[in-house]
C-alpha cells in the first residue's frame, strides 16, 4: 500500500472515530518493570496536553496501584458505571494533574463493558493486570494499542518475549508497542527494541513498534513519595521529558480499526486462530537452535 493510500485510510479512521476515545492498554511481564508508573505519567503528560484522560486500574487494591500512588479515593468502580449506579465522572477520582482514575479490577465488571460508551473524554488508559495464566482481560483486549513495558536487563527482556509469545497464542495478537523503562543508555534501549522487533516478526509474525524509552531517574521515587507523578512534580527531570515525548508521539500513532466487545472472541483476538501446540513447540525448538531468543547476549 502506498504512503498516500495509507495516510488517506488513517485519516478516514480518525474522521469516523472522532467522537470515540482511544484506548491504550499498558502491561508488563515479569517482576515490576514499571507499567503502573508509566501509565500514570503518560496520563499526566496527556492531560497536560489538554486531553481528557481516564485511567482504568485493573489491579486489586494494594500499595502499588495507581489509586494508592496518587492517594486517590474513587467513589466507585467501572462496574458501578457500567450498571448505571454512578456516572463515570462521579465514580472516578480526579487527580491534581487532571487524570481521572477509576478501579476496574479483573472480573469486576461484565466482559462486554466498553468504556468508550461511558467516558466522554478523548483518552482511556488501562493499567492492565494479566490474569492467573498471563492473559489479557476483555477490557485490555478492547484497546486500540497495547504497550508492553520492560526494563533493559536480561531477565526482563526474556520475560517480555515469553509474555508476548503467550499473548500471541492466547489472543492471536498481531501488534503491540514496546516502552523500555529505567534506561541508562538510550542506544542500548534502541538495540533492545530492535532485537525484539526482529524476533517477534521472524518467529511470531507480530508487528512490534517502539513506543520510546524512559531514562532512569531518582526523581521518580521523589515524586512517588509526594503522591504525584514525575511529570507533575519535576517537569524538567529526564524521565518527565521522556514521558512527554512519548505522549506527544501518541497523537501520531495510526488509528487501528475499532475493536468492539463482541469482537474480542473473533478477528484480532480469535482463539480459533491459535496455532496448535505442536507448532508452538516446533517454533521453540527453532528459536533455541538459532540462538535468537532467551539468550541475554542477543537481546
Amino acid at each position: 500500500m502506498s504512503k498516500l493510500v495509507s495516510d488517506q485510510a488513517d485519516g478516514l479512521r480518525r474522521l469516523l472515530a472522532q467522537s470515540s476515545a482511544r484506548i491504550i492498554a499498558i502491561a508488563s511481564m515479569g517482576n515490576r518493570p514499571g507499567a503502573t508508573t508509566a501509565a500514570m505519567n503518560l496520563g499526566a503528560a496527556l492531560a497536560h496536553m489538554g486531553k481528557d484522560v481516564l485511567l482504568l486500574d485493573e489491579h486489586r487494591p494494594g500499595p502499588d496501584t495507581a489509586c494508592t500512588a496518587w492517594a486517590a479515593d474513587p467513589l466507585g468502580t467501572l462496574a458501578d458505571v457500567a450498571s448505571q449506579r454512578l456516572t463515570c465522572e462521579g465514580a472516578a477520582a480526579r487527580t491534581e494533574c487532571g487524570v481521572h482514575v477509576l478501579p476496574a479490577p479483573l472480573g469486576g465488571q461484565p466482559d462486554h463493558t466498553d468504556p468508550r460508551l461511558l467516558w466522554d473524554g478523548s483518552m482511556i488508559l488501562v493499567d492492565a493486570a494479566l490474569d492467573a495464566v498471563g492473559n489479557l482481560s476483555p477490557l485490555a483486549r478492547l484497546a486500540d494499542e497495547l504497550v508492553v513495558v520492560l526494563q533493559p536487563h536480561p531477565a526482563s527482556i526474556t520475560a517480555t518475549y515469553s509474555g508476548i509469545k503467550r499473548l500471541h497464542y492466547a489472543h492471536a495478537l498481531r501488534q503491540l508497542r514496546l516502552l523500555v523503562n529505567g534506561v541508562a543508555d538510550p542506544e542500548a534501549a534502541r538495540q533492545t527494541m530492535a532485537n525484539l522487533v526482529d524476533t517477534g516478526s521472524r518467529y511470531l509474525a507480530v508487528s512490534i513498534q517502539p513506543a520510546g524509552w524512559v531514562r532512569a531517574d531518582p526523581h521518580l521515587a521523589d515524586a512517588r513519595r509526594l503522591a504525584r507523578t514525575v511529570v507533575e512534580a519535576f517537569p524538567a527531570s529526564p524521565a518527565a521529558v521522556d514521558f512527554r515525548v512519548i505522549a506527544a508521539a501518541v497523537a501520531q500513532w495510526p488509528w487501528r480499526p475499532a475493536v468492539r466487545p463482541q469482537d474480542t472472541r473473533t478477528a484480532l483476538w480469535r482463539p480459533e486462530a491459535l496455532a496448535s501446540e505442536p507448532v508452538a513447540a516446533h517454533e521453540q525448538e527453532t528459536e533455541e537452535r538459532d540462538g535468537r531468543v532467551h539468550r541475554a547476549g542477543n537481546l
